[in-house]
């Protein structure tokens, strides 16, 4: 793969503009234009709403939202909001018509909607909207405004020998002529309505084509065009749907003079599948070991947070260190489950906990019907000193038990101590060191089953009046991937013996501590706790009622309580002070 891109990065394009451009479009984007994009809590109509979408159910959708407190931050408007012939049979006939949305079910206009989405809800950063790569599954609509306005050429397309569907058969498009002119009207009319993202699917369907100078002319036009086009006008914001074939990968994922993309990773999420739920989980984490080499954040696709698997889904988008968006019927919200998947920073964004390491299956060679957990391996924080992240699942249709070596989990040291801190249970071992004896952690999964292991690094500490300790910080407790809240940690000890414990925080929550002499302590004779260089109310600080070694600061509360100001920065540092 590195090779693969050493080769491609040498490759220069055609157009001597295009490369100047891709440069300029790249250096203007700033870290935080990715944050926001990345880590907010998505919703996307799709599932949630069906096809035939109409103004009034995306309002009421959103109102709902808003009402049940499921705090999105970006909203996707999916596929039948266009103006589309509905000829031929089937979606994958349909041609579109225009660039504005369907009269009847949009009566407005697309920017009158969006217009009232952004004044009702405030707290929505960004809406997007879905379209195909060639405009709709069966791209233009003969006779229609688009075909009138832009030279099109008539093509052909195999059918899906995978799914049997109805794909084949003569299609229109824009032609390489006018596909940039096409690109450039079309994303300054979402623009000027007040879109700031897309989705853009079907991208494979250029893969299909029959014809080999058809391939040859419109490929690589089409994937060069939207590159292009999406960066001018959304920035880093769109997301690249049905894109794993190699003209996508190798000419517009691979290259790194460009910020990553958000591709989706796998086939869709099927809620009225039972059979699909394992596997997709499974291919996600798979197609993960390739995807890692390009300059892409593989996107695990939407799920709902009310359904038989929605933990399951949730735990997998969490360790995946992807995006995370639901696609719930409105009113039917898991809020458990939602408040394990985020968080709300002290400024009251919603984030959600994305490992900085991509998740991946860490035994690429175990089959999916080997009867063995899928262990999905993730890594958050620096070299040495950041958290080892293990998602479990279990794929199969019977119980398992299995024994989790701590050496399975990624970036562990083999000279450093560890404990290994479970989100379900809530359970934490004792100190351990790779390969040790006592560095096994039994972990037992019914069908749909599913736990998170994080595996933190230990600092030890004198002990002036009782015995020696080790200690670590353990992220936010009530999360699944509560170690990504952490932005940095450290761990001192003062010549008097006293140990303080510094943590910044991206968003608030319960913040756990291990002192593994705590259960020799008192928290009102040997504890101290702090926020932003302000004591901690002593009734929102205690011991884990699941691990006797854990203290816990309820920094949610102190922070309501306290009345505190982050400043400039969106950050909260706690410190935990004790006595040896």
């Amino acid at each position: 793969m590195y090779h693969a891109r050493s080769i491609v990065s040498k490759i220069k394009h055609s157009d001597v503009a295009w490369d100047a451009e891709l440069k300029t479009l790249t250096e203007q984007v700033k870290p935080e234009w990715k944050q926001n994009w990345y880590d907010g809590l998505g919703f996307c109509t799709w599932n949630g709403l069906g096809q035939r979408l109409t103004e009034q159910a995306v309002l009421d959708a959103v109102g709902t939202l808003a009402e049940h407190k499921v705090n999105v931050t970006s909203l996707i408007i999916d596929d039948n909001w266009q103006s589309i012939d509905y000829k031929g049979d089937g979606q994958f006939q349909y041609g579109w018509l225009e660039f504005e949305a369907e009269p009847k079910a949009f009566p407005n206009g697309l920017k009158s909607m969006v217009s009232r989405l952004r004044k009702q809800y405030p707290d929505i950063q960004h809406i997007a909207v879905w379209h195909a790569l060639l405009g709709y599954w069966g791209g233009i609509s003969r006779g229609g405004k688009i075909d009138q306005a832009y030279k099109t050429v008539e093509v052909i397309r195999e059918d899906s020998k995978r799914r049997n569907l109805p794909l084949g058969g003569k299609m229109t498009v824009v032609a390489k002529e006018d596909v940039a002119r096409f690109y450039d009207d079309f994303y300054r009319f979402l623009t000027e309505a007040g879109v700031d993202g897309v989705k853009t699917d079907a991208q494979f369907m250029i893969d299909m084509w029959t014809s080999a100078s058809v391939r040859r002319d419109l490929i690589e036009t089409y994937i060069d065009v939207w590159t292009r086009a999406s960066l001018r006008y959304f920035s880093v914001k769109a997301i690249s749907c049905m894109s794993q074939f190699p003209q996508a990968m190798f000419h517009s994922q691979l290259p790194q003079d460009r910020p990553p993309l958000l591709v989706r990773n796998s086939d869709d999420f099927f809620p009225e599948i039972p059979a699909s739920h394992p596997w997709h989980v499974w291919a996600n984490a798979h197609n993960s070991i390739f995807m890692q080499y390009l300059n892409v954040l593989p996107d695990w696709d939407m799920f709902q947070t009310v359904h038989d698997y929605s933990g399951f889904h949730g735990a997998a988008r969490c360790v995946s260190g992807g995006p995370i968006y639901i696609t719930d019927v409105p009113g039917k919200h898991n809020m458990q489950l939602i408040g394990q998947m985020t968080g709300i920073t002290a400024k009251g964004k919603t984030v959600i906990f994305r490992p900085s390491v991509l998740g991946k299956s860490i035994y690429p060679y175990t089959g999916y019907d080997d009867d063995l957990l899928l262990k999905v391996g993730s890594y958050h924080g620096g070299s040495q000193t950041g958290t080892g992240i293990l998602g479990l699942f279990n794929i199969s249709a019977r119980p398992l038990l299995e024994m989790i070596p701590l050496a399975d989990f990624p970036g562990v040291m083999a000279a450093t101590e560890y404990v290994v801190r479970a989100h379900n249970t809530g359970k934490v071992s004792k100190p351990a060191k790779p390969g040790a004896s006592d560095s096994l952690t039994a972990m037992s999964l019914d069908v749909r089953g599913y736990e998170i292991l994080c595996a933190f690094p230990l600092t030890s500490y004198s002990g002036l009046k009782r015995k020696d300790g080790r200690t670590c910080t353990l992220g936010l407790v009530g999360k699944m991937t509560g170690c990504a809240a952490i932005v940095g940690s450290s761990v001192r000890q003062r010549e008097n013996g006293r140990v303080l414990a510094t943590t910044r925080l991206k968003a608030l929550g319960v913040l756990g501590v291990y002192v593994s002499t705590l259960p020799d302590m008192t928290i009102d004779g040997d504890f101290m706790a702090t926020m932003q260089d302000k004591p901690v109310p002593r009734h929102c600080v205690s011991i884990s009622r699941r691990s006797e070694c854990v203290l816990e600061v309820d920094v949610e509360a102190a922070w309501n309580e306290m009345g505190l100001d982050s400043g400039r920065g969106d950050e909260v540092e706690v410190t935990v002070t004790f006595d040896t």
